[in-house]
């Protein structure tokens, strides 16, 4: 491969990762359902829900969607997760593990 096809091949990875990045302040605007148990800033104050802020970006994208496709059963989260797209879980899961 000569140095310009590797050149290029950085590039084009470089604009598909960019383009499928999560987006932070799309996330946060999606989180309002997830305030009234999980907290303003991430940080639930009832022993019964987690903490989600700081927590990592895969983990909370695997949870949400367990409990979605059903791997997962909560009768409070199941609902909230089926309302939300692909999109918006990578984004919510993003705005949370921003909040470190």
């Amino acid at each position: 491969m000569t140095l310009k096809k590797i050149a290029l091949s950085v590039c084009i990875i470089g604009l598909s990762q960019s383009a499928f990045a999560a987006d932070i302040e799309a996330g946060k605007q999606a989180s309002g359902l997830c305030v009234a148990c999980h907290g303003a800033a991430g940080i639930s104050n009832n022993d019964l829900w987690p903490n989600l802020a700081g927590q990592k970006k895969g983990y909370l994208v695997k949870q949400i969607k367990a409990f979605r496709d059903g791997t997962r059963n909560d009768p409070t989260m199941v609902p909230m997760a089926k309302a939300l797209p692909e999109n918006q879980i990578e984004n919510v899961a993003a705005y949370y593990e921003s909040l470190k």
